[in-house]
């Protein structure tokens, strides 16, 4: 291929369209015209397709072929083998069929999380779960998300399911011609709202907060971190303590009751449960008025900010806003319910740019219209398993199967897991305690992934099979919120010996007597096609443009039509509380709640509530970590790629701290330090800004784990991955979720011999014929587990 215009083909990722041309050296990449703020994570593209990271060949860890399945201290610190295709999948198969004839398809568990390719059909998570049900009749599968763990649960008990309530609200275009004051609790970061899973053509959301903002609507950032709302808002900056909001919130409508600016008409129609409420809000509940005083102890405000802010709401349009970040905490439920009632409070729920838009700017697919046709999506079959753990309960399910837990009001009971078989995701990533995960990884018998390059799950794996990165397959980029279909072409040739993830599947599915259930006798393109039909259909019956899929594939993309805006269950909700409820226990707001009063977890009680944290600043750790998303890359992907690489100094991820912590502890702009707490420690570069409130270090996840002694049981990681730090807790008892959003930390200046940074760096793999040689000489494997 050559880089001239005509060889520049489309192609899509979770943070834009694009086309790009490939001349067998170098990569050129280019947003798609249409596109009015293109994202530069793009750029991490052109040094990501060849990088040495690849992995490029099958590979088998040492240990797992010469002593055979079973738990090992190794994992993580051993020495791979590559060996042929052919022998790794009929390794693999017997494995695969060792654990489900001897302890059945719920040992094994599907570990994928879904995020690594915008295409529809090559969507890993799709892949592996489709193979998993097919092949082997089910397994362990996980619910909700690291993102929106507690939300997602807490949620459908308050308003309705979080896809309605998030995804189906109000737009940018609401705001910009409704809005009088967004209340963005945890802001709205751009680094998170330029990303979308299926793709994004035209990232708004930039110009949408600037122009609502010349038209008067007033931005307010709720936030320890001033760049969580971009300057185009003009936003007023509150820096509250972090895991203080539902103090805040609390202070807010204490002061509306209080002053009698609460909307009393639209508390007794639309919702239930306030009277049980404000007996907690006044304190005659428990003795303490929630006053503005009471929040700005915990919170760190001057009351009189409180009081201000909460009179010139009232009588305005407001827009209530909660980003994800809140819910990845400790009692993470609690604000995503707290910001409900505030709305409430107001009246606002349902209206045209006001109410409560749950997490808008978290994701590209937020605020906007919905698809009026279906995208493509592979199916996935019947899982014959009803086992199933909270996402982020994965290390507790391997150090403690069979122990009882809570979950949304049902006791249940960790799996006991003796195979993980991981596509599409990075644990070494999105999980918390990563000394912790280690240990628990170190228990599965085996530990299979398909990787495109050599993330520190990879290292940890027994066997590692190599798949194509997106550039190197062809797919369909489809998001239900954006109106542009994408054929995705092949820009360049597999690397190696790499695979793509359906092909690997299918010809295991074929060892286990199922490929032609699995394929459906179709080949990676001509399932395109099947998929493509789907959306077709639906826009022949509407009357709308409707190519044939060669067509489609020629012209590289299809505007699809897209839903009214009409605000969603909430809109309709206000419009008509009798023909449209809420799928609420009353059909209405719920301010409290019998049924979670009825669960009767003390850390997640009937009606929003200040819980005190377990995890807090004290002498030994007195910063707070703010562990958020990164601006460089998408979550830990192409941490290696140019864009992401530009954002560090000297070569490690960049932590931000404000000039007076830094001044306290000899921290200077540029120097390397060491963040640390009971769990680990990791190096960082320091930037030193008053952008970051004092007492907060931010350091954003993604830096890939690198640590310096591997055989160590908390090494030192020397690349700044500020999960070696977080705590590996659920949020409540309630919804489980991720709450690695903050963790007490300590920061010191590192003035010793900066090690290297191997994150990138294949891991020490031996020949396999030396490997054959010395099996021949060596003792027999373990007994089978």
């Amino acid at each position: 291929m050559s880089t001239d215009l005509g060889k520049f083909r489309p192609h899509s990722a979770h943070w834009g369209v694009f086309s790009a041309a490939w001349n067998g050296e170098t990569l050129t990449v280019r947003p798609h015209p249409g596109d009015p703020d293109p994202n530069l994570l793009l750029q991490n593209f052109p040094a990501a397709l060849r990088h040495r990271a690849r992995v490029t060949t099958p590979m088998v860890r040492r240990g797992w072929l010469e002593r055979g399945p079973g738990p090992d201290a190794q994992r993580g610190c051993d020495t791979f083998v590559a060996l042929p295709w052919a022998e790794v999948l009929d390794r693999l198969a017997a494995e695969l069929q060792r654990v489900q004839r001897a302890h059945g398809a719920e040992a094994i568990f599907g570990g994928s999380y879904g995020w690594s390719s915008a295409g529809r059909f090559h969507h890993a998570q799709s892949q592996v779960h489709r193979f998993l049900n097919i092949a082997l009749g089910g397994y362990v599968r996980s619910v909700n998300s690291y993102s929106a763990g507690a939300s997602a649960v807490i949620l459908p008990h308050v308003l309705g399911p979080m896809d309605e309530v998030a995804r189906r609200n109000v737009t940018w275009e609401r705001i910009v011609g409704h809005t009088g004051v967004v209340l963005a609790f945890g802001g709205m970061a751009l680094r998170n709202s330029r990303v979308a899973s299926g793709g994004i053509s035209r990232h708004v959301e930039r110009d949408a907060m600037r122009r609502a903002a010349e038209r008067g609507c007033r931005f307010v950032n709720v936030s320890p971190l001033l760049p969580d709302l971009p300057p185009e808002a003009n936003p007023e900056w509150l820096p509250a303590r972090p895991g203080t909001d539902t103090a805040l919130m609390l202070g807010l409508v204490h002061t509306l009751v209080d002053e009698g600016l609460h909307d009393r008409a639209f508390l007794a129609e639309f919702c239930d449960g306030w009277p049980t409420f404000e007996d907690y809000l006044m304190g005659r509940a428990d003795g303490q008025p929630k006053t503005a005083a009471w929040a700005a102890g915990i919170c760190g405000l001057a009351p009189k900010q409180i009081v201000t802010l909460a009179r010139s709401l009232h009588g305005r349009r407001v827009l209530v806003v909660v980003s994800h970040s809140l819910q990845r905490a400790e009692h993470g439920e609690q604000p995503v319910w707290m910001g409900a009632v505030l709305a409430a409070a107001l009246g606002q729920i349902g209206l045209p740019g006001g109410g409560y838009a749950y997490a808008l700017g978290t994701l590209a697919h937020y605020g906007k219209r919905l698809n009026a046709v279906p995208g493509a999506a592979l199916p996935q079959g019947s899982n014959g398993v009803k086992a199933s753990i909270p996402v982020a309960r994965i290390a507790d399910m391997l150090l403690h199967p069979g122990e009882a837990f809570n979950y949304d009001g049902q006791r249940l009971a960790y799996p006991h897991v003796r195979l993980a078989y991981w596509a599409g995701g990075n644990p070494f990533h999105h999980h918390q305690d990563i000394n912790r995960l280690r240990e628990a990884f170190r228990r599965l018998d085996t530990l299979v992934v398909h990787e495109a390059a050599w993330t520190a799950t990879a290292r940890h794996a027994d066997i590692v099979l190599p798949c194509t990165m997106t550039l190197e397959r062809e797919d369909i980029g489809a998001a239900p919120t954006d109106p542009l279909m994408v054929a995705m072409h092949r820009i360049a040739e597999p690397v190696g010996l790499a695979r793509d993830d359906y092909d690997i599947f299918a010809d295991l599915a074929e060892r286990l007597g199922r490929r032609e259930a699995f394929t459906e006798g179709r080949d990676a393109r001509a399932w395109l096609r099947h998929l493509y039909d789907k959306t077709r259909a639906a826009l022949q019956a509407r009357g709308d443009e409707a190519p044939d899929f060669d067509a489609f594939w020629s012209r590289g993309e299809l505007s699809l039509p897209q839903s009214a805006d009409d605000g969603g269950i909430l809109r309709a909700f206000r419009d008509d509380p009798v023909g449209h409820p809420l799928p609420t226990p009353s059909g209405k707001v719920q301010i409290s709640s019998p049924v979670l009063a009825g669960f009767g977890y003390a850390d997640c009680p009937g009606h929003p509530a200040w819980l005190p944290k377990q995890e807090a600043p004290d002498s030994r750790h007195p910063l707070f970590l703010v562990a958020n998303q990164p601006a460089t890359r998408l979550h830990s992907q192409l941490d290696f790629g140019g864009h992401s690489a530009a954002g560090k100094i000297r070569g490690r991820e960049v932590c931000r701290l404000h000039p007076g912590d830094a001044a306290a502890r000899g921290i200077t702009d540029g120097d390397v330090v060491r963040l640390f707490n009971q769990r680990g420690a990791c190096l960082a570069a320091a930037r030193v800004t008053e952008e970051v409130m004092a007492g907060v270090v931010q350091l954003p996840t993604g830096a890939w784990y690198d640590p310096h002694d591997p055989a160590a049981d908390r090494p030192l990681c020397v690349h700044g991955n500020p999960n070696v730090l977080t705590r590996d807790a659920g949020t409540s008892s309630l919804a489980q979720g991720c709450s690695g959003q903050l963790a007490a930390v300590q920061v010191e200046r590192y003035d010793g011999e900066l090690p290297p940074i191997r994150a990138y760096e294949p891991p020490p793999a031996g020949a396999e014929g030396a490997w054959r040689v010395s099996m021949a000489r060596a003792p027999a494997a373990r007994p089978e587990p």
